[in-house]
């Protein structure tokens, strides 16, 4: 299995950032926020799920990957010479290992990092995909876009709300769920990829002291 990892020589943690369900460990927005994380002194280590090795173009059960993020994570310290670790991804990715963390501890992770949680399917409102977040008792921290067609904004508030003191919600205006704006905002990806950057980076400090 195919793994990368950015580490900068000052590291201050380490997240290990799964993918999305519709493209791997190398699509520009993980390659952007890497390198956005990079530059706020925080490693990643990605890695792709074996459909996308295998060239299929849609995921199993979510369920099913479970496994393989956990062995990901239990190679994790020695990839990243023991560095304080998280452990999350972009949609499906962080959805993933909020499932993995609810039906067992994570080892060694001190914190999940969502990125466009996909709360619901397009088009169809609800919250029941977070519903075992009940059960997780880690620090939890969501970046969402205010356009998300797959994260309606007020039930997202109310979702996280619902998790009290340990989870943190951090909203990026006109942004949809692949995190792209509209010309007219003047922003470029690199300038959203900085900011989920800076936003993660912010909330490791005030959460954890790294």
């Amino acid at each position: 299995m195919g793994m990368l990892v950015l580490r900068p020589a000052a590291a201050r943690c380490a997240l290990v950032l799964a993918h999305g369900a519709g493209a791997g460990m190398e699509h520009p927005f993980m390659e952007g926020v890497g390198a956005a994380l990079f530059g706020e002194r925080i490693a990643t280590l990605r890695f792709d799920f074996p459909y996308i090795a295998a060239g299929r173009p849609l995921p199993p059960r979510v369920g099913t990957l479970v496994p393989l993020l956990r062995r990901v994570v239990g190679v994790a310290p020695d990839l990243l010479s023991g560095l304080p670790l998280l452990a999350g991804g972009k949609s499906m990715g962080g959805r993933v290992a909020s499932l993995a963390q609810a039906e067992s501890d994570l080892a060694g992770v001190r914190g999940l990092v969502f990125l466009g949680f996909p709360l619901h399917p397009a088009g169809r409102p609800g919250t029941g995909r977070a519903d075992h977040l009940s059960g997780v008792d880690l620090p939890t921290f969501w970046v969402s876009g205010t356009r998300d067609a797959l994260a309606d904004p007020g039930l997202l508030r109310s979702t996280v709300a619902s998790l009290g003191g340990r989870a943190t919600l951090h909203e990026i205006a006109d942004a949809d769920h692949g995190f792209g704006v509209p010309r007219r905002s003047g922003r470029t990806g690199e300038d959203v990829w900085g900011e989920v950057a800076r936003a993660v980076s912010a909330w490791v400090e005030a959460t954890f002291g790294f």
